[in-house]
C-alpha cells in the first residue's frame, strides 16, 4: 500500500470514528513534514471546535475560548485569495496585515510556532472548515513542494470532512426515528437552535409546536418559548448541560405537555456534529409507569438504572426499590446517583417530575410489553 493510500485510509476512518482524528492529524503532519496539523470548524455564532496534534492542543484551547477568535481574518482572506488551494499566511495576508496580526504573538509564538499554511472551505450547511498546519521556529516556512503535496491531499481531506458532516446529520435523523418507534414526538436541535431533524409525531403537534423562520421551533406558549431559548443559550455557552423539563399549559381542549430537552453529549473530538440537544415531548397524565425502553433510550441508562428510575417515578423509596429488586440499599443509592447525573437532576422530586408521563402508547406495565 502506498503512503497516499495509508493516509487516505486514516482520513476516512476518522470520518467514521471521531476519536481517531487526533492521530490522523499527527499522521498528516508527519506526511507533510510540518510541526503540527489541525482541523477546526466554525459555526455562525463563531463557535470553534477543533482536533489537532497534541503538541499544539493547549494553544488551540486558549484560542477557541478567546475573543480574538472573532477578529481572526485568516479564514476570510484564505477564501478570498486562495479559495481552492492551500496557501501560506504570508501569501494570503498583506504585509501590513501580517505584521499587525495579534494571533501570532498571543498564541503561536508562546507555543514555539512561527509559520502557517492552510486551506478553508465551506460546508453546504454554511459552517466553515479550516485545515491548518504550522512550522516551529527555526524550521523555515512551507516550501512549494509541501504546498503541492497538501493540494494533492485536499480532495481526500475535503471528502472526509464532508462525510463526517453528513453522517452527523444522519445520526440526528436516526435519533428522531428511534423515539418515533416509542411513540414520542421528538426533534433534534442544532447548534444554531434550528430543528435539523423532526419525526412525524412532532410534526403532528403543529400549531402548538411548529417550525418558523430558519427552521427554529416556535411554541404556542410564550413561557415555554422563553424557557426553551434560555436552555439553548446555556447549552451554546457550553455551561454544564442539564436536562430541562419545560411545561406547556393545556389550551383549547389540548392536554398539557412536558418538553424534555436532553443535551447531546458528543464525543470530544467529534467536531463535525451539529446536534446540540434532543427535544422529546410527553403528555401530562398518561396512565402507566414509565416505559423501560424510553428511560434507557432517552437517558442512556443501564437496565438496572432504568428499573431504579422507574421505581423512583412511581414514588417508591430507595429502601423499597432495593427490597423489590433484590439489591442492597447501597447499590440502589449508587444507581440513583448515576441516574441523577445522567438526567441532570439534583433533587429526587425534580427527577420524579422529569420522568412523569414517559410511557409509550400501548404500554401497560411500563416494561415495554404491550397487550
Amino acid at each position: 500500500m502506498t503512503t497516499d493510500g495509508t493516509l487516505a485510509d486514516h482520513l476516512y476512518e476518522a470520518a467514521l470514528v471521531p476519536e481517531l482524528w487526533t492521530d490522523t492529524c499527527e499522521r498528516l503532519a508527519a506526511e507533510i513534514g510540518s510541526s503540527t496539523a489541525s482541523i477546526f470548524t466554525v459555526d455562525g455564532h463563531g463557535t470553534h471546535r477543533y482536533v489537532t496534534s497534541r503538541n499544539i492542543a493547549e494553544a488551540f484551547r486558549q484560542f477557541a475560548n478567546s475573543k480574538l477568535r472573532l477578529t481572526n481574518i485568516r479564514a476570510q482572506r484564505a477564501l478570498e485569495r486562495s479559495p481552492f488551494a492551500f496557501g501560506r499566511d504570508i501569501d494570503i495576508l498583506t504585509k501590513e496585515e501580517y505584521e499587525q496580526d495579534p494571533i501570532r504573538p498571543a498564541f503561536l509564538h508562546p507555543h514555539g510556532m512561527e509559520w502557517e499554511a492552510g486551506c478553508v472551505f465551506q460546508e453546504p450547511t454554511g459552517h466553515m472548515i479550516a485545515i491548518i498546519l504550522m512550522q516551529a521556529k527555526g524550521r523555515g516556512h512551507f516550501s512549494d513542494e509541501q504546498l503541492a503535496r497538501l493540494n494533492a491531499l485536499k480532495p481526500d481531506l475535503a471528502r472526509a470532512a464532508y462525510m463526517s458532516s453528513r453522517l452527523a446529520f444522519n445520526e440526528a435523523r436516526s435519533m428522531t426515528e428511534a423515539l418515533s418507534m416509542l411513540g414520542l414526538p421528538a426533534a433534534v436541535i442544532g447548534d444554531s437552535g434550528q430543528a435539523i431533524a423532526m419525526n412525524p409525531e412532532m410534526e403532528s403537534l403543529s400549531p402548538r409546536i411548529r417550525t418558523g423562520a430558519g427552521n427554529r421551533l416556535v411554541f404556542e406558549s410564550g413561557g415555554a418559548s422563553a424557557l426553551f431559548n434560555e436552555a439553548l443559550e446555556r447549552y451554546r455557552a457550553r455551561a454544564v448541560p442539564t436536562v430541562q423539563s419545560l411545561p406547556m399549559v393545556p389550551r383549547n381542549g389540548a392536554p398539557a405537555l412536558i418538553l424534555h430537552l436532553l443535551p447531546v453529549r458528543r464525543a470530544a473530538r467529534d467536531i463535525f456534529s451539529r446536534s446540540m440537544a434532543v427535544l422529546a415531548v410527553t403528555e401530562v397524565g398518561k396512565v402507566g409507569a414509565p416505559d423501560m425502553r424510553v428511560l434507557s433510550g432517552l437517558f442512556d441508562l443501564t437496565p438496572a438504572e432504568a428499573r431504579v428510575a422507574r421505581g423512583i417515578a412511581l414514588g417508591q423509596t430507595t429502601e423499597t426499590i432495593a427490597a423489590s429488586l433484590g439489591i442492597s440499599l447501597e447499590t440502589a443509592r449508587s444507581h440513583l446517583k448515576r441516574i441523577m447525573q445522567k438526567t441532570g437532576t439534583t433533587r429526587q422530586a425534580e427527577l420524579v417530575l422529569l420522568l412523569s408521563g414517559l410511557s409509550a402508547p400501548g404500554s401497560i406495565n411500563g416494561s415495554g410489553d404491550t397487550a
